[in-house]
C-alpha cells in the first residue's frame, strides 16, 4: 500500500483550531502520513508560543519554521514572508510531501504556497472563494487559490467564486465550515470550569471581544480601536474578555491600547490566546461577540449567540441574521450593543441557520484526500466559463 505524505501548515493559533480535527484524521488514517510545518505566531512567546498546544493534543510536529520578525510594520511583514518562502523551500526539500494543505489567507500561507508551487508539489486549499474587503487577507486568499489544485469550501456561493476565478469545478468541494467540527466534538467547559481556566470571574452579562488590523486601512485601524474601547467603557455590569489581536500590520499598537483598557478595567481581562477549547466555551456562555473576527461570522452563530461585526474587515462574507452590521464610532457601536441585547433580536437566535454548515467538514476532505488522484494534477487548465453578452467596452484614446 502506497501511502501519501499530507504537509499541513499552520501559522495561528486560529487556523490550527480548523485544522486539528483533519490532521487527527490524517494521522489516523492507514494510507496517509501527517506532516506539521508549525510557523508564524506558533513560534512567537508574544503570542503565546501556541505550538505547545498542537503537542499537547499528541501530534509531533515535523519542521518549525521561523519566519515572523519582531515589526508589524508593511516592510516588516513583506520581510517576514521572504524568510517564510526560504524555510518552506528547505522544509519541503527535507520532508518531500505528496501534498501541501493550507487554510486561510495569511503571509503565512502566501509563502508557503509559492514555495510549493516552484518545488511542483500539490496544493490543496481550504476556505477559498471568500471575501474580505477590507484586509489585504482578500487578495491573498485568490492568490492562493490560483496556486492549488484541490479547494474546499465552505459554501456554495464560495465555491462558485473559486470556479468563477478558473479552477476545475471537479477539484472543488463545498464541505462547508472548518470551525464548526470543534463544536460538535469537543466537550465544552462548564461555567464554573471556565471561570476557573481563565481566573476571571463572569458577571451579569458578558461579551467576547476580538478587533484585529484593517491592513488595507492606510490610516491604521487605532482610531477604530478607542472608538470601540469608548462604547465598551459605558456599559454597566457587563465583563469582557478581550482575545488579543493578529500578528498583521499594526498589531502591536491595538495590543498595547487593548492592554492598557485591560488594565484599568478589572472588568475586563485580555488573553494572547485562549485554545479552541476556553475559546469555545466562552462563546457558550457569552451574550454576545464583538470586533471584526470571522469567528463572529463563522461559529458564533452556532452558539445562537449575536455577533456585533464593525467595520469593512469582513465586508463581503456571508453571514447569519444573528450578525450586527455597524460602523466604526462609538456612537454606531452602542447601538449596535442596545441591539444586541433587545428583545427584538434576542428573539431571532433560536432559529439562525448558519450558512456555514452544521459540521463534518474534516472528515469531506479526509475522504477526497484518500481517494483522489494526484497524477498530473500540477498542470492546471484554466477553466473558462461561457462568455456573458455584455455591452460593448467604451473605446481607449
Amino acid at each position: 500500500m502506497t501511502v501519501r505524505k499530507i504537509c499541513v501548515v499552520t501559522g495561528s493559533r486560529a487556523d490550527y483550531g480548523l485544522l486539528r480535527w483533519l490532521m487527527e484524521g490524517i494521522q489516523q488514517a492507514p494510507d496517509l502520513e501527517l506532516q506539521i510545518i508549525a510557523t508564524g505566531m506558533h513560534l512567537s512567546p508574544e503570542f503565546g508560543l501556541t505550538y505547545k498546544a498542537i503537542e499537547d493534543d499528541g501530534f509531533v510536529i515535523s519542521h518549525k519554521l521561523e519566519m515572523l520578525l519582531s515589526s508589524d510594520t508593511p516592510c516588516g511583514i513583506a520581510k517576514s514572508m521572504g524568510l517564510g518562502m526560504i524555510g518552506f523551500a528547505d522544509a519541503y526539500a527535507q520532508l518531500a510531501p505528496d501534498l501541501v494543505f493550507l487554510v486561510g489567507d495569511r503571509f503565512e500561507m502566501l509563502a508557503a504556497a509559492s514555495a510549493a508551487l516552484v518545488a511542483r508539489i500539490p496544493v490543496a486549499h481550504a476556505h477559498g472563494g471568500e471575501i474580505t474587503e477590507g484586509a489585504f487577507d482578500e487578495s491573498i486568499r485568490h492568490a492562493v487559490t490560483k496556486m492549488s489544485h484541490l479547494h474546499f469550501v465552505a459554501a456554495e456561493e464560495y465555491r462558485q467564486r473559486v470556479i468563477q476565478l478558473g479552477e476545475n469545478p471537479q477539484h472543488v468541494y463545498h464541505v462547508g465550515g472548518l470551525g464548526l467540527d470543534n463544536i460538535t466534538r469537543l466537550p465544552l467547559l462548564d461555567r464554573a470550569a471556565l471561570e476557573k481556566s481563565l481566573d476571571f470571574r463572569l458577571g451579569p452579562r458578558n461579551l467576547m471581544i476580538t478587533f484585529h488590523p484593517v491592513t488595507l486601512d492606510p490610516q491604521g485601524s487605532s482610531n477604530e480601536m478607542a472608538e470601540l474601547l469608548a462604547a465598551l467603557d459605558a456599559l454597566e455590569e457587563t465583563n469582557l474578555i478581550f482575545t488579543l489581536p493578529n500578528a498583521d500590520t499594526g498589531g502591536r499598537e491595538l495590543i498595547n491600547m487593548v492592554n492598557d483598557f485591560v488594565g484599568r478595567h478589572p472588568n475586563a481581562r485580555a488573553y494572547p490566546s485562549l485554545g479552541q477549547l476556553r475559546y469555545l466555551s466562552c462563546l457558550h456562555h457569552v451574550d454576545g461577540v464583538v470586533g471584526n473576527s470571522s469567528s463572529g461570522l463563522i461559529e458564533a452563530p452556532a452558539f445562537r449567540i449575536g455577533t456585533i461585526n464593525i467595520g469593512m474587515r469582513q465586508q463581503g462574507r456571508l453571514r447569519a441574521v444573528s450578525v450586527i452590521d455597524c460602523e466604526p464610532d462609538r456612537q454606531a457601536i452602542s447601538m449596535a450593543l442596545r441591539r444586541l441585547y433587545s428583545a427584538e433580536h434576542r428573539a431571532k437566535l433560536a432559529d439562525v441557520v448558519n450558512p456555514y454548515g452544521d459540521g463534518g467538514a474534516s472528515s469531506r476532505i479526509l475522504d477526497v484526500l484518500s481517494e483522489v488522484s494526484l497524477d498530473g494534477i500540477t498542470k492546471k487548465q484554466f477553466h473558462d466559463l461561457p462568455l456573458a453578452k455584455t455591452k460593448a467596452s467604451p473605446e481607449v484614446g
